[in-house]
């Protein structure tokens, strides 16, 4: 099983690899892992898709919202998420993904460690503070320290999963990150309103 460590020299190769300024140092000897070469895409292999027509399709498919929040100085770090997903269950693996140009996923790359915290459906306007980009956006905002990593855990979410970095993979222009399970839990109380849900372009609410 790959500790704190390696998750932690996982992340600084990545960063490494990127062109990303980092102060942690790999732990010695550290084995390199294989990337694939990039490249651009050529124009003949370009799909003949529209970006507008692209997103507005996809907006079809409602998706949960999470706030995924990291541990940092001079203070924590998260940002709104809603491609956020179960991956595998032995070992426990869960997945999110992230725009190659935002700004906040460097300061959780360099922290090694994350908490997805998922949102209830009355939790909207926290939502949009951490989807803004600059910021304080933790402030005003309670949380605690998450059992296993010290990540940021959001008051008042119905469920919260506690995550080392188990590995990046490059998906276009974005990266899918994806995270060790190392603790987890559910505040029952918070869940009673369901679920916040997100589909074309609006926030909603699951109604059985």
């Amino acid at each position: 099983m790959m500790g704190h460590a390696g998750m932690a020299a996982t992340v600084v190769r990545y960063l490494r690899s990127v062109g990303a300024p980092t102060t942690a140092a790999a732990p010695s000897p550290a084995t390199a892992l294989p990337r694939p070469t990039l490249r651009a895409v050529r124009e003949d292999e370009r799909a003949p898709l529209d970006p507008a027509e692209f997103r507005s399709v996809l907006g079809h498919f409602a998706s949960g919202v999470t706030v995924i929040t990291a541990p940092g100085e001079p203070g924590p770090a998260g940002f709104a998420c809603q491609s956020f997903a179960s991956l595998s269950l032995d070992p426990p693996l869960v997945t999110f993904m992230v725009a190659r140009t935002s700004t906040t996923w460097p300061r959780i790359a360099r922290a090694g460690v994350f908490c997805v915290n998922i949102l209830g459906a009355g939790q909207g306007d926290l939502c949009r503070g951490f989807a803004v980009s600059g910021g304080d956006k933790f402030a005003g905002v309670p949380y605690k320290a998450a059992p296993a990593t010290g990540s940021p855990r959001l008051a008042d979410v119905p469920a919260w999963i506690d995550c080392t970095v188990q590995a990046v993979h490059t998906g276009g222009d974005h990266l899918i990150v994806v995270g060790r399970v190392e603790a987890l839990g559910t505040d029952p109380a918070a869940a009673g309103d369901g679920p916040l849900l997100f589909h074309r372009g609006a926030f909603g609410q699951f109604r059985p």
